[in-house]
């Protein structure tokens, strides 16, 4: 009996051991740490704080598009009535960093507008030698002091860049832009006497109570150096080809809510989806002396003319409901464009043509999605957007319907050009994954005898844009 009492309570100890064991915390049972939080950038801290950092960012946006073309449009030297393209709209590395308390470096290199005809001969010429392999260039490249530490009151620098004068979508940061693409005619000198919107420059900006700023002074190039031959000397304005004058820029914002980030050089936010509240007013110019040319009353006369610029605009971006997710965004602006005596430039965004066999009051690339886009004249443009809220797609991002107008009123224009677009922003997640389905309407016009361009009718596109970015 004593035998068997004695395995009876071994037993008992045994396992009484093993539950206080199973019980007890081990390196097998102790609950693992909860994982990180993903990163959503490429940041390397360069002190404890992480006041001082130095990050980089990659964007790619690809375009699917089906886009109706303009009268007489020819895709090398075939007549097209309608075209369908895959091209790259941007692709981007940026790289800056705060290196010490009053020093930043911003550095960007990328090539836009890559699609099949990419470094096709400007004059459609059979045989001309071309290369695609020419389309990446630095954007960018600025040091920036940051005159009192910790304080954005003044910041000066100089390099190329994008700090400019006239309005946010002079300058605007294309990651986060609400529609899927921006106003391009607001970068008014691009790829004529700037480097794809970008200057040498020397720079004053900032931030003063509500008052954003800045001012620059900057080295146009000359028109010659665009890589397409400039207009000839002629009765309406262009790009003069003789004598250099800096050109002076600036603008102010009033912000009457939160304030807009101003760290790095120029670019500024299209949509921040509701993160902030944003209410601003801005005013913006540009000037140049002697910046176009034309001729007088016999053709060897030459008059030139300054170019001015300048614009006012509100800015609207901030939650609706906060417990949804939904938000607004909006912006009206109104642009007074001097360009001198009738100037006028057709611009299609990557277009995806190569010729006419229309020629249009002696204006060039009026073929494929162009229209008249830079004028002497004046244009108004709007654009909004809503954000619905989460509970619309769940887990499966957001959705953003957005609507914008651009009407121009220019010189040489008989009436008012309206550009139209609607689209769909699908935020798989964010800006950093997103899909964009956009579609264009857009007018086309015929030279009268007198010179004047009138409308004769309308073309669209539709556009499928895939961003990533992080």
């Amino acid at each position: 009996m004593k035998k068997v009492l004695a395995i009876l309570g071994l037993v008992s100890n045994t396992l009484a051991f093993a539950q206080q064991s199973t019980d007890s915390p081990t390196a097998e049972s102790t609950p693992k740490p909860a994982p990180a939080a993903e990163k959503n950038e490429l940041k390397y801290n360069l002190n404890e704080s992480g006041s001082h950092f130095f990050k980089a960012t990659f964007l790619n946006q690809t375009w699917l598009r089906f886009n109706q073309s303009n009268p007489g449009t020819t895709v090398v030297g075939d007549p097209k009535e309608n075209t369908f393209d895959i091209g790259l709209r941007r692709t981007r590395i940026q790289m800056f960093g705060q290196i010490n308390d009053h020093v930043v470096l911003y550095l960007q290199f990328g090539m836009n507008n890559f699609n099949f005809q990419n470094g096709f001969p400007s004059f459609n010429t059979a045989g001309t030698p071309s290369n695609r392999k020419i389309q990446a260039f630095f954007h960018d490249a600025v040091g920036e002091y940051l005159v009192w530490k910790n304080k954005d009151y003044l910041k000066i620098g100089a390099g190329l860049t994008i700090v400019n004068g006239l309005s946010r979508f002079s300058q605007p940061s294309v990651s986060s832009i609400l529609s899927m693409d921006v106003p391009v005619f607001a970068q008014a000198t691009v790829d004529q006497t700037d480097e794809f919107s970008r200057k040498l420059s020397v720079y004053a900006r900032g931030q003063v109570g509500p008052i954003d700023y800045r001012f620059a002074v900057s080295d146009p190039f000359p028109a010659q150096t665009s890589g397409s031959v400039p207009p000839a000397l002629g009765p309406n304005a262009n790009f003069a080809l003789k004598g250099h004058h800096k050109q002076f820029q600036g603008l102010l914002l009033y912000q009457f809510f939160d304030k807009e980030s101003n760290q790095t050089p120029g670019y500024m936010t299209g949509t921040y989806l509701g993160k902030k509240k944003i209410f601003n007013l801005e005013a913006g110019f540009i000037s140049q002396k002697n910046a176009l040319w034309h001729t007088g009353e016999t053709a060897a006369d030459t008059v030139y003319q300054n170019l001015n610029l300048w614009s006012v605009a509100a800015f609207l971006d901030m939650p609706v409901n906060r417990a949804t997710g939904s938000a607004i965004s909006a912006y009206l602006g109104y642009f007074n464009l001097d360009y001198g005596k009738n100037y006028l430039r057709y611009n299609g965004i990557m277009n995806p043509a190569t010729g006419t066999t229309q020629a249009i009051g002696g204006l060039g690339g009026t073929q494929g999605n162009a229209f008249p886009m830079f004028g002497t004249g004046s244009v108004i443009y709007s654009q909004v957007g809503y954000l619905l809220g989460q509970n619309v797609l769940g887990n499966a991002g957001a959705l953003m319907p957005y609507a914008q107008a651009q009407i121009g009123n220019y010189d040489r224009v008989n009436g008012s050009m309206g550009v139209y677009n609607v689209g769909l922003n699908w935020l798989i997640k964010g800006h950093n994954s997103k899909l964009t389905l956009d579609y264009q309407n857009r007018p086309y016009y015929q030279a009268l005898p007198s010179g004047q361009l009138d409308a004769q009718g309308r073309r669209g596109q539709v556009v499928l844009q895939y961003q990533v970015f992080i």
